[in-house]
């Protein structure tokens, strides 16, 4: 098998994931996964579809992640693993990563601030007098 590549998206982050067989090195944007999340949340989330599938250490990770925050581009790599593994090897992945939720995008992003209002659903304090 060679390099499988497939993309992940949560509110502004996009997250480019290239797997390769190997002994589970994880890169994103050429840092070690330790450093580029100082969390231990964080780590456990863009882990999470190996942990479910069972392949930890079997592939190494190369990642390029821009746009959002640390959370939203955890939650994009995430997708993103998953895609990549359901393409690796379909019928024995994608039951066990759809079950727990890895496969759908979340769609929910941030609505826009309106004209003549502080923010999208805020109004200015009314005054009657």
């Amino acid at each position: 098998m060679e390099q499988t590549h497939a993309l992940g998206r949560r509110k502004a982050a996009v997250a480019r994931v290239y797997l390769t067989p190997g002994t589970g090195k994880v890169l994103v944007n050429g840092r070690e996964l330790e450093n580029y999340f100082s969390l231990e949340s964080l780590r456990y989330i863009v882990n999470q579809p190996f942990e479910v599938t069972k392949t930890e250490g079997q592939f190494d990770t190369k990642i390029t992640v821009d746009g959002g925050g640390i959370k939203g581009q955890a939650e994009a790599i995430r997708l993103g693993i998953s895609r990549a593994l359901c393409e690796v090897d379909k019928e024995a992945y994608r039951s066990t990563l759809k079950a727990a939720g890895f496969l759908t995008r979340d769609a929910r992003e941030v609505e826009r601030k309106k004209p003549g209002q502080p923010g999208a659903r805020r109004r200015f304090q009314f005054s009657k007098r």
